[in-house]
């Protein structure tokens, strides 16, 4: 093997790792920031910046969501679509609708106002849904850019929303 095909083997292999670690890291106990993940994956023997793993959480959908107790703790997108109220690893979460606020339509854009540190884990639950009138979301703090594909009607996105957050009808600006 050539060296630069033994260098890419090994960030692959490196990538992988990393992968696998930082899913365990969230899933076993608080992450509540990107630098104390940063500060533990380096620990473990990753060299990474900050940058890298924001791309890592980016692509493997993982979402900053309140965690009841005026903070907010990184959860992984399985721990996510289980929205009923309970535990997840030892942080007590809410259904999605304890965190809606309101919603409000603009051509195929939809505004959904949410409580702070809940926009992350319900733009994920709509996206989960992998419905075809959603294109996609957008999700701030306590914000989220839901873009709807064209031709679909208020009624049919209020319906599909409704599996995810059953009050929705009643809060509509």
């Amino acid at each position: 093997m050539r060296l630069q095909e033994i260098s890419i083997l090994k960030g692959v292999k490196n990538k992988t790792a990393r992968i696998q670690k930082i899913k365990e890291l969230v899933s076993g106990g608080a992450i509540d920031s990107q630098s104390r993940l940063l500060e533990l994956l380096r620990q473990s023997g990753f060299d990474l910046t900050q940058a890298t793993l924001s791309r890592d959480l980016k692509r493997m959908r993982i979402a900053k969501v309140g965690d009841g107790n005026g903070g907010y703790v990184y959860i992984l997108p399985e721990s996510a679509r289980n929205t009923a109220a309970g535990h997840v690893h030892g942080i007590h979460r809410t259904a999605p609708s304890a965190g809606f606020v309101s919603i409000d339509f603009s051509g195929q854009f939809c505004v959904i106002k949410t409580r702070p540190g809940y926009a992350g884990g319900i733009a994920l639950d709509i996206d989960a849904l992998d419905s075809h009138a959603v294109m996609g979301t957008i999700a701030g703090d306590d914000t989220i850019l839901v873009i709807l594909r064209e031709n679909e009607s208020k009624q049919q996105v209020m319906s599909i929303l409704k599996n995810i957050i059953p009050s929705i009808e009643e809060k509509t600006e």
